[in-house]
């Protein structure tokens, strides 16, 4: 029986991909002094060809654009800042986030957030989505000094949970990092597409975040 449904956060509950694209239009026009030289689209696709999904971390996507366009003036720290204090300002949702979770709270389930990621950078961006007030744990890789897919870190937020691995779903859109390792640390496992990742043959996977909803409905249903 499943008594708590954990989340990964970019790619699944925070709509990485328009959120960054949001952001680099916000610090374009914010440095746009020091980059009126640079067509605006050839930055971002730049900057999203270096960011690789979120995987590199932002010090060395700077260091590169600042290379790569000669900017001048401007410093990789300076806009590494903005990017850790602004990017929460820019964090959009996938549709139905809230709904979803309202009523995921509302049938009992334990709710719960597990991402890799700095600390509290991940955490403000949660907050911004206002959905911090629904979880129950929330697990960031830095904070923890453990990230996926390692299963002690699925094994921690069960036990915050007090509640046993086969009694969670973990929802993720890493096939590796969210599907597979939770599944191996004894976790129930949804596979998030968001037209990012790639399909995989699994039968468990949902397009939308209120496709979890039938959960609630036929509890044994993705099971």
């Amino acid at each position: 029986m499943i008594k708590a449904i954990l989340f990964d956060l970019d790619g699944t509950l925070l709509d990485r991909q328009s959120s960054l694209i949001k952001f680099i239009d916000y610090q374009y026009d914010k440095f746009i002094d020091y980059l009126n030289h640079i067509d605006k689209n050839a930055f971002k696709s730049k900057f999203i060809e270096l960011d690789q999904n979120g995987y590199v971390w932002k010090d060395k996507v700077y260091a590169q654009l600042i290379n790569t366009f000669n900017i001048i003036d401007l410093n990789a720290d300076d806009l590494l800042d903005d990017y850790i204090n602004n990017f929460c300002n820019q964090c959009l949702p996938y549709p139905n986030l809230k709904e979803t979770l309202d009523i995921l709270s509302s049938n009992g389930y334990k709710l719960g957030i597990i991402t890799n990621g700095k600390y509290p950078f991940q955490y403000d961006n949660i907050k911004s989505l206002q959905i911090d007030q629904y979880m129950d744990v929330i697990l960031v890789s830095e904070k923890e000094d453990i990230k996926k897919p390692n299963p002690l870190i699925f094994e921690r937020a069960a036990k915050k949970l007090n509640v046993d691995l086969c009694e969670c779903l973990f929802v993720g859109d890493s096939f590796k990092n969210d599907y597979e390792a939770s599944r191996s640390a004894g976790m129930h496992s949804i596979y998030k597409l968001n037209n990012e990742n790639k399909i995989y043959t699994t039968t468990n996977y949902i397009k939308s975040l209120y496709e979890l909803i039938d959960i609630v409905k036929k509890p044994n249903h993705l099971l």
